[in-house]
């Protein structure tokens, strides 16, 4: 079953606010999935949620563009610092996220095709427990690093803000985020910093894994993703990705507002009561 106009409009305003907002995108996208009939696994919803992960990622630009260029781009040192410090971020994330994908493969789930474990991953009691996972780490920063950080980003801090969006890649419920902006705050550095900061991993890290999915599309489902089929669903898919835009800059706006005001741990609270509700969707056979 392909999702209707209506449906894509309202899974890109969801993937959109939830991509953004440190409250696990994939969480809500895999409950509104569920909740219409569709099918997640299915070609037309892969390629429409490559494309809504392209809204938001050009949403992500859009809004911290003048932000970075007054201070990671604000000079060639800053520039130089910048770059090293998303270098690391990104490489202990993709050594995290392979060793988690190895481990999981090789001794949890050995001799399980790599199409179940992507299953498996979508299952609602997963997704509950790792969204009340992110709500707990969200609270804990809030409440402990209430007051504005001083700390500036540096080699270690950068390395274990990647360490913890390593974590998030197989997870999904786990808000990279508000995984990462968490880490960066109980680590002491300044709350828009780690913003502006954990936001400009999701530039860099976005890309290969839209690829991915698209990768994943064309070879699990030759025909369904012939070149005339995806065009097929490229119309409709504008639609949803010009709602994840729109939801993704309004997104960010409560989210830095929320953080200039101290109120980070609300997004906690947020998460801890979604995940009761995704549990509650999973004793109901969802």
């Amino acid at each position: 079953m392909e999702p209707n106009l209506l449906q894509i409009l309202f899974l890109g305003l969801v993937q959109g606010a939830a991509e953004l907002l440190p409250v696990s995108s994939s969480a809500h996208v895999i409950v509104a999935e569920k909740l219409m009939g569709l099918d997640p696994s299915s070609p037309a919803m892969t390629f429409l949620l490559v494309m809504l992960h392209t809204g938001t990622m050009v949403a992500v630009i859009a809004y911290f563009w003048n932000a970075w260029k007054r201070t990671f781009f604000a000079s060639a040192a800053s520039l130089r610092e910048t770059a090293v410090n998303v270098f690391v971020a990104t490489v202990a994330t993709l050594v995290v996220g392979l060793a988690l994908k190895v481990l999981i493969e090789k001794v949890f789930m050995h001799g399980t095709t790599k199409d179940e474990m992507e299953d498996l991953f979508g299952h609602l009691p997963l997704v509950g427990g790792a969204i009340f996972t992110a709500g707990v780490l969200i609270l804990v920063a809030g409440h402990l690093r209430g007051s504005q950080g001083t700390r500036s980003l540096g080699i270690l801090s950068s390395a274990w803000i990647g360490i913890s969006q390593g974590f998030c890649l197989p997870f999904r419920g786990l808000s990279r985020s508000g995984t990462t902006i968490s880490v960066g705050m109980l680590q002491g550095i300044n709350r828009q910093r780690v913003e502006e900061f954990s936001f400009a991993l999701a530039v860099i890290i976005t890309p290969p894994a839209v690829a991915k999915e698209l990768m994943r599309l064309l070879k699990s489902h030759a025909e369904a993703a012939s070149p005339h089929h995806l065009l097929h669903l490229i119309g409709p898919g504008l639609i949803g990705m010009i709602g994840a835009f729109v939801a993704g800059l309004l997104a960010l706006r409560l989210l830095s507002s929320w953080l200039e005001k101290g109120h980070w741990a609300w997004f906690g609270y947020y998460c801890v009561a979604f995940s009761g509700f995704v549990f509650f969707l999973a004793s109901r056979g969802y």
